[in-house]
């Protein structure tokens, strides 16, 4: 069995192996693995296991960004936005300017569709190209029905012509009704998100959300783009970066946004297993669902959590695969701002509170910047009994947080 050592390290010590009547005659036996143990190498994985795991600055940033895989954008500010919030819970010296120049300046990041736009490693681009490639080809949706082939040819000649822009700088456009509140009604906009999504423009800087566009090749330098991935390159990428995020994996929280992937996945880790590179995991709780670690995984010493405290985006890498949470942490997160007032339970925009290794708090939280102060809307307590013994603790953290959301 696993046992946990001295500092919360997790040991291989005389594992038990539990055999399934049901597991194919290759089908190596899983070992047991308890829920903290589990928490605990997630929470490594995730680099929320110590203070500043990355150091400082825009090199932090980018090594937490690589680290994660990709990082989550969204336009709500409520509080700070999430991708803002994600790399300050990791790097607490960090300032919005870095990601600037991480886009911007070092070109190390660029936005594109994960399982929601996202910043991702420039590094890994060429695992992207195939899905640029498949935008090209497939047919128009409600999204992009209304967007003209002249549409299209107008903003690229703008691009090539002027340089870099924002839909600002478009003014000839004929507005349009909005299909959805947060549309642009100028048809340049969707143009150009077309253009985007297929590879020929990407998103060179963003002041706010306001993004400004450039054509590709011009905004990256490049003599030649890079070659895309295999299909076969493609999945092991999948299967590194849940690996390298996650610590223990499932064909669930591998294939997130790619559920057509689950069978190839699953042939892989089956491969990788038989190498003895990946060791099926039975985690306490899961049921029948597999999981897999690599074996170093499994040696991670996880240092003393209790004096730690994190305050969660929602949109956070650990909190935004709900069953998985669930599993993990015994807590079942629900993201109530698209939910009727008289029906929320914890507020329009909770955040989880992380003390040690466990979910103790979800505080509803708004951002009040003329005033100059951090709004608690409601706190609740959640998790085992004790959990109001780390307010002490959590008010500091909500300090250093409001410091951080006041800024500039």
């Amino acid at each position: 069995m696993i046992n946990l050592g001295e500092g919360g390290s997790v040991r291989l010590a005389g594992m038990q192996r539990a055999a399934s009547t049901t597991a194919s005659p290759r089908a190596r036996p899983a070992e047991q693995l308890s829920k903290a143990a589990a928490r605990g190498i997630w929470l490594h994985a995730q680099r929320l296991d110590s203070r500043a795991p990355f150091g400082n600055g825009a090199p932090a940033a980018l090594a937490a960004i690589e680290q994660l895989g990709y990082l989550q954008i969204d336009t709500i500010n409520v509080i700070e936005r999430c991708h803002h919030h994600i790399l300050w819970t990791r790097v607490p010296t960090y300032e919005r300017a870095h990601l600037h120049q991480l886009q911007t300046i070092d070109k190390t990041v660029f936005e594109y569709a994960t399982h929601a736009w996202s910043y991702i490693p420039s590094r890994d681009f060429r695992f992207y190209l195939a899905a640029m490639k498949q935008q090209r080809q497939l047919p128009r949706t409600p999204w992009n029905r209304t967007v003209t082939d002249a549409d299209l040819r107008k903003v690229r000649t703008l691009l090539r012509s002027n340089g870099s822009l924002t839909i600002r700088d478009i003014t000839d456009d004929v507005l349009v009704e909005k299909e959805w509140a947060w549309a642009s009604r100028k048809p340049s906009q969707r143009a150009l998100d077309m253009l985007n999504a297929r590879g020929v423009v990407t998103i060179s800087e963003r002041t706010g959300m306001l993004k400004t566009f450039d054509l590709m090749e011009r905004h990256f330098g490049w003599d030649k783009p890079p070659r895309p991935a295999t299909e076969r390159q493609n999945l092991a990428y999948l299967l590194d970066r849940a690996l390298r995020a996650q610590g223990l994996v499932s064909l669930n929280s591998i294939c997130h946004n790619t559920p057509r992937t689950k069978p190839a996945i699953r042939e892989l880790i089956e491969s990788r297993v038989r190498r003895k590179q990946l060791i099926p995991v039975a985690i306490e709780g899961a049921g029948k669902q597999d999981h897999w670690a690599e074996p170093e995984a499994l040696e991670t010493r996880t240092p003393e959590l209790g004096g730690l405290v994190h305050i969660l985006s929602p949109f956070d890498p650990l909190i935004i695969q709900r069953k998985r949470l669930a599993l993990f942490f015994d807590y079942e997160h629900v993201f109530e701002a698209y939910v009727p007032r008289e029906k929320r339970v914890f507020g329009y925009f909770a955040l989880p509170v992380l003390v040690g290794d466990e979910i103790v708090a979800v505080i509803d939280l708004k951002t009040d910047r003329e005033k100059g102060a951090l709004l608690i809307q409601q706190w609740t307590w959640v998790g085992s009994g004790t959990a109001k013994a780390h307010k002490a603790r959590i008010d500091d953290a909500l300090g250093r947080f409001e410091r951080f959301q006041l800024q500039r």
